[in-house]
């Protein structure tokens, strides 16, 4: 078990020795035409870009992004945002005695707790065609996977477990608006909202760190679970058509707009409803998780988080909150 502070932990200025998991390596020139290295390293807390500007050549040409290294650094900043500026850096060898698992977040939420709302969820819904669907998607083999994989590379539910969780979440805003509106078809929406996501489990690879396959690149997650739910209602007896393209329409268009990579927009009720509920879930997974590791010190802003196009605004404690703090500084 790895036994260092998290890079969140750190302030500017300090320097430190640390393994940590390097997820990007390339050799860059600067505008003075000096070489240097470019490398984005992370642990289980959040990522950080780094620089190296000497004696990298030996290491550049052995390191492979997923590799874990050992580094020197001093913590900086560039452009407002956290950068390690890296002094000395190798491969980790096997008496370090590090494995890929000590750099990789994993959700905050109890497996065994996630697995069973999961089955809760399949076992709700009433219609048998969409139950013999997802029973038949989800062999022992696919649940494994489906439950481990991250729902993201960096943005949201980024950590192993990471898809359940968020389908968990889209599955709970789900339920809550059939109760709001009960002329909606609760099974179709809940069928979708497991299975919107399900290419993923295809589309990333999380083993030793996260990143997108060539499927995913080539083909995507949306596509991926489309073309599974069309193969499989096709090995099921009567599986009405009508039934399957409506669960292949909210797959398709769960990502709402055309610019936002979803082959279609949602035209259905419960297309719109699973649109907004994976919405927010999404955001309100990354928005929190940008609050915790980017706030800024002495500050009620994170950094400028590029995906959000904004920094984010954390408000300050309360008086009281303060005072609950302060009986244990002593």
């Amino acid at each position: 078990m790895l036994n260092q502070k998290n890079l969140t932990e750190f302030n500017i200025g300090e320097s430190t020795n640390l393994f940590l998991l390097l997820t990007k390596v390339e050799k860059k020139s600067a505008r003075t035409g000096r070489e240097y290295l470019d490398l984005e390293l992370r642990d289980k807390s959040t990522s950080i870009a780094a620089k190296m500007w000497d004696g990298f050549e030996l290491f550049y040409n052995q390191a492979e992004e997923g590799n874990i290294v050992k580094v020197a650094c001093q913590f900086d900043e560039f452009n407002g945002m956290p950068q390690l500026k890296i002094t000395n850096i190798r491969l980790a060898k096997e008496s370090d005695n590090v494995t890929h698992s000590d750099f990789l977040p994993v959700s905050e939420r109890d497996l065994d707790e996630m697995k069973a709302e999961f089955d809760d969820a399949v076992s709700s819904i009433s219609n048998t065609h969409l139950k013999s669907l997802i029973e038949k998607i989800f062999d022992n083999e696919t649940k494994e996977k489906y439950f481990n994989v991250p729902a993201g590379k960096v943005w949201h539910h980024a950590y192993i477990h990471g898809l359940l969780e968020h389908t968990l979440e889209i599955i709970r805003i789900c339920n809550i608006a059939c109760d709001i509106h009960p002329e909606l078809n609760r099974d179709i929406l809940i069928a979708a909202a497991i299975l919107h996501d399900f290419g993923k489990i295809e589309e990333l690879t999380f083993k030793t760190s996260f990143d997108y396959t060539d499927k995913g690149r080539l083909i995507g997650h949306i596509v991926i679970a489309a073309t599974r739910i069309d193969e499989t209602a096709k090995q099921i007896s009567d599986f009405p058509e009508d039934l399957k393209n409506q669960l292949i329409h909210l797959v398709l268009s769960h990502q709402g707009k055309l610019e936002h990579a979803s082959p279609v927009i949602p035209k259905m009720a419960e297309a719109v409803v699973l649109y907004h509920a994976d919405e927010l879930s999404a955001k309100s997974n990354a928005f929190l998780n940008v609050i915790k590791n980017e706030k800024q010190d002495k500050s009620n802003w994170t950094n400028f988080i590029r995906l959000a196009e904004t920094a984010l605004y954390v408000p300050p404690k309360s008086e009281d909150e303060n005072v609950s703090d302060s009986l244990f500084d002593f």
